[in-house]
């Protein structure tokens, strides 16, 4: 296993220390995951193993950063967005690169100097990001999305890998620069905290990989997760999804399942201001379709199982709290940061305290995913058909303006996030009648947040 001694240095990572590195790493890769593999029932991605794309990713993320450190830092300039740097490691290696047990490949990374500053915005250390991503075997997520990717986490619960499509990679490329003005400008966004965009060449085919934060820890087990546009077309979950261990469900799901989400005042405020900030950001950008993914954790439930947040459904080996900056859902939504740095403790890990209708404590893991879906002209092609057949309105898939509108507007209403003060629910009333006047509270926020939505 690489000791993280071999990577405290990262402004010594010369292409000397790249290949002694690299010499390490073969041997982690070999100890740590075998060095025949079993492909026999192994999944596949455009004829290309998992456990090859795996060892491949980190064997050329491992060179890319390795070899970025020795490169001085200085202002990203706007021909930064669009270098393409390439290297091709063999698989009976080279004096730069490890021998390795995979077909040779080619490893392309994307406006390296962009995306470290990126990395640096959020505080990620070359010598982190590495021990992160190839340290220990990446650990592939079994419920894929609805596009076919394919998903990996790191070990340590801070980063995913997703596969995608050569027209998002396109699109994320031309994305940058704009995406680098508003991080700039607003660092906490539920957006994606995009950290790297790759591109494996190996035997005529591509595969396209970005790295971008984890949303919803492993650590902390999720007993309802969400995938909401503000559709109502098709928007629940199927019965193959249902059978799972873990199911995703959607809108109208949701909507048979909770009866609202009750969070306290400044933090309901900080959560709809920062989806409006955001929702205004991907409409300016002219993208669509995107989902809020949202994970809840009852607190209630996990005393029950007799686990801790910190402890349930993880591992055991990842420290407790992400080390990221603006990483968790806590610190996305906060002002001034004051309240995040009190609130995201380990009891939270993160996680956005609430209450169900029946006062059940929660917490509440989310972010925004799905970004890299502009309207173009096959959506505009896709929109205008479904609309013929089907109430338009109510289609995923409708110009961004519109569907900004209704995003917000399902998360404003639908979803029934009211302003409520949590003392008066944790003091007991000397004649016993808290719940009673709670519920008075409740109806009195809820009726005149609907009547200032209606005046909006």
């Amino acid at each position: 296993m690489l000791g993280k001694d071999c990577l405290n240095a990262p402004c010594d990572f010369g292409l000397h220390s790249v290949a002694l590195f690299f010499r390490q790493m073969s041997t982690t890769m070999e100890n740590g995951m075998g060095g025949s593999w079993n492909t026999s029932r192994e999944k596949t991605y455009k004829k290309t193993t998992s456990s090859a794309l795996k060892g491949s990713i980190q064997l050329g993320i491992g060179y890319t950063v390795g070899n970025l450190t020795s490169k001085p830092d200085r202002d990203v300039l706007m021909q930064d967005f669009y270098v393409v740097e390439s290297v091709f490691l063999p698989s009976e290696g080279s004096n730069l690169t490890p021998a390795h047990h995979y077909p040779d490949f080619r490893f392309k990374t994307y406006a390296p100097l962009a995306f470290r500053y990126f990395r640096d915005l959020f505080g990620i250390k070359p010598d982190d990001y590495l021990y992160s991503l190839v340290n220990e075997p990446l650990i592939e997520l079994s419920n894929p999305g609805a596009s076919g990717s394919l998903f990996y986490l790191t070990s340590d619960d801070e980063f995913i890998i997703k596969t995608v499509q050569h027209k998002e990679a396109k699109f994320l490329q031309r994305l940058l620069p704009g995406y680098y003005m508003n991080l700039n400008q607003n660092p906490r966004t539920l957006l994606p905290k995009f950290y790297g965009l790759y591109c494996i060449q190996s035997g005529g085919i591509n595969i396209r990989l970005v790295v971008m934060n984890n949303v919803l820890p492993r650590s902390v087990k999720m007993h309802y997760k969400y995938d909401l546009k503000g559709s109502t077309y098709k928007r629940r979950a199927s019965r193959k999804e249902r059978e799972k261990a873990c199911p995703t469900y959607k809108d109208l799901d949701f909507q048979d399942m909770h009866e609202g989400l009750y969070f306290d005042a400044e933090t309901y405020n900080n959560l709809m201001k920062t989806l409006q900030r955001d929702c205004r950001v991907l409409e300016s950008f002219k993208i669509m379709d995107y989902s809020l993914l949202l994970g809840v954790h009852v607190l209630d439930h996990s005393q029950r199982e007799g686990g801790e947040p910190g402890q349930a459904g993880g591992d055991g080996r990842r420290p407790v709290g992400q080390r990221v900056l603006y990483s968790t859902a806590m610190e996305s939504i906060q002002g001034d940061g004051k309240a995040a740095e009190a609130l995201t403790t380990d009891d939270t890990m993160g996680g956005i305290p609430a209450k169900t209708h029946k006062e059940e404590k929660l917490l509440i893991f989310l972010g925004i995913i799905d970004i890299l879906q502009s309207y173009r002209f096959i959506k505009k092609l896709e929109h205008s058909w479904k609309a013929l057949v089907y109430d338009g309105d109510s289609v995923s898939v409708h110009r961004p303006g519109f569907y900004a509108n209704r995003f917000l507007k399902f998360m404003s209403t639908r979803i029934n996030v009211w302003l409520i003060d949590f003392a008066p629910l944790a003091r007991k009333s000397v004649c016993g009648h808290s719940t009673a006047r709670s519920h008075i509270q409740r109806s009195c926020c809820s009726a005149v947040l609907k009547l200032l939505i209606k005046i909006k």
